[in-house]
């Protein structure tokens, strides 16, 4: 307990941060100075990589993502042995960038979501809603001899929150201007963002899940052409838009529509989501479907815009993170969505499109050992403001 103290208390922080997503493609891994925190947080990112997960592993946690295919013994397992992965990945960073892992202070665990329930139904009488991230904090702590951080979610979910997103209070000490609306757009396999109003302080920041990011155009890859992803978009563009399938997706995905504070996933963004339309629509061709598909990603950002911000704030600036700042007709397409505003990549304001997520998760564990609240309620949904995740010690 002295050390945690001691790390708590320290002006200058080495953090790991860890995010393994949607994707299931690995986990990132960044190291970042902290300074400070709350609204005087700094950072200066050290190091970041993308730690591939071994082959079959993605398979593996998809079918225990979902009830009918899931494994209770599988679960037990992955849970202890993406812990020893994420250790890997530390270690493997440390050496790239001659770093001593005896350095590093903490470690902020986003671990990796298998099932998530935010909204509560009956079960045995109660009103039960949950959400479940396997990489178990403690065995992290115990394989790396470092305070770990994790299980963010749990704590806002217990709530009344959604549990996500999380990213925005990341958002709004990093990047909030007193000059010009923001929004800053992370698509990662769902799409989620944040809307920064210049004149509003972390209380009335507006962030939600839009809907589908990657997971829908991976899913098509896989199936089409055996690959993971669609890189920078290239056949996407090669393909035209189908109307009638765009207008079928328009029409029939629920979500979209749903007023925030909302979240959502793999449960209902997955294969399952898909099939129904592949099966309506089997004349459509794979480039086509590509094509249709991205320009519907692209589609449901601009119209959760559309109709749950623009009349409360009208952005300046659209700034977008994550895998899917890559694909370039992605880009594209939402550029030409928000035409009347500025779309940048984060990279051009001195952030990683691809560390950001982990870089969020670092600065989280900072929060939580400094005993600051870090959830914020308008966006979640939760109660109250509180401290999120498990302090876990080596």
């Amino acid at each position: 307990m002295k050390k945690l103290f001691e790390i708590a208390n320290k002006e200058v922080k080495n953090v790991i941060g860890l995010m393994s997503g949607t994707s299931l493609d690995g986990v990132d891994v960044a190291l970042v100075e902290i300074r400070n925190n709350w609204i005087d947080t700094r950072i200066n990112l050290l190091g970041f990589i993308e730690y591939p997960f071994p082959d079959g592993l993605k398979s593996l946690v998809l079918r225990n993502s979902v009830k009918e295919t899931s494994n209770v013994e599988d679960i037990s397992q992955l849970n202890f042995l993406i812990p020893q992965i994420y250790n890997e990945a530390i270690n493997t960073l440390c050496k790239e960038i001659n770093f001593d892992k005896e350095k590093i202070d903490l470690i902020g665990s986003h671990g990796q979501t298998i099932h998530h329930l935010p909204n509560a139904t009956n079960y045995f009488g109660y009103q039960i809603a949950s959400t479940l991230q396997i990489g178990d904090p403690s065995v992290l702590a115990k394989l790396t001899g470092i305070v770990t951080v994790g299980d963010f979610r749990p704590s806002d979910v217990a709530l009344g929150g959604q549990g996500a997103p999380l990213v925005p209070y990341f958002d709004f000490l990093l990047f909030h201007s007193n000059e010009k609306n923001r929004g800053l757009l992370n698509i990662g396999g769902i799409s989620n963002i944040t809307i920064l109003q210049k004149e509003k302080g972390q209380n009335n920041v507006l962030a939600f899940d839009t809907g589908p990011g990657n997971m829908l155009i991976d899913i098509l890859m896989k199936k089409f052409f055996d690959k993971e992803f669609d890189e920078n978009g290239d056949i996407a563009n090669s393909g035209k838009l189908d109307d009638d399938l765009f207008i079928a997706l328009v029409t029939r995905d629920n979500f979209v529509e749903l007023a925030p504070p909302k979240s959502t996933g793999r449960e209902y963004y997955g294969i399952d989501f898909i099939l129904p339309f592949l099966e309506e629509f089997k004349g459509v061709s794979p480039e086509d479907w590509l094509h249709t598909i991205t320009k519907y990603t692209a589609y449901s950002v601009f119209r959760n815009y559309e109709k749950f911000v623009q009349n409360e704030t009208k952005l300046d600036e659209l700034f977008i993170s994550g895998g899917g700042a890559k694909n370039k007709f992605l880009y594209q397409s939402l550029a030409q969505y928000f035409c009347k505003i500025d779309v940048k990549v984060i990279d051009e304001i001195g952030v990683s499109s691809d560390a950001k997520e982990a870089i969020c998760f670092a600065v989280l564990a900072n929060e939580t050992i400094s005993g600051n609240p870090s959830n914020i309620p308008r966006t979640t949904g939760a109660s109250k403001s509180t401290i999120l995740g498990k302090i876990c010690l080596p």
